[in-house]
């Protein structure tokens, strides 16, 4: 068992990332890995990324929800694996609907103010994106030094 120190630390790997492996399960049970960026929200420990309803990790995530995230620091000494319950928001349908309002929030979040919104919110219903929402249910790994 890690102390809370230690969870904190590994926790707090995934607030100063962005970008990480996403790993959820094949039909045969193999591992399929995908590189992807990230926000995490502390007060809610919950990390979001958006994905295309037509990737093989969302066809994944809706038949068996099972994930884990994998961040790792610079110099690729430390790392976190979160493990978590996939929440998969619904597809984006309209320009000002709920999830593109939400994935609005999220490349905020990540990369900050994009130069054209409705450009963007359009994209996002052309795109079929949706939102990832893995809730952080236990966190392993090697903490910082």
């Amino acid at each position: 068992m890690t102390s809370d120190v230690t969870q904190d630390t590994l926790i707090r790997l995934l607030a100063e990332t962005r970008g990480g492996v996403l790993v959820t399960l094949k039909a045969d049970g193999r591992p399929q890995l995908s590189n992807v960026s990230h926000a995490y929200y502390p007060d809610e420990r919950l990390i979001r990324v958006s994905v295309t309803d037509d990737r093989a990790k969302t066809r994944n995530l809706r038949r068996d929800p099972r994930a884990s995230y994998h961040v790792t620091s610079v110099d690729r000494w430390a790392y976190t694996v979160a493990e978590s319950t996939a929440d998969l928001s619904p597809v984006a349908a309209d320009p000002h609907d709920a999830t593109v309002d939400e994935l609005v929030r999220l490349y905020r979040d990540i990369l900050g103010e994009h130069p054209d919104w409705d450009d963007y919110r359009a994209s996002m219903v052309r795109d079929h994106r949706l939102v990832l929402r893995l809730p952080v249910e236990r966190v392993y790994g090697i903490p910082a030094r």
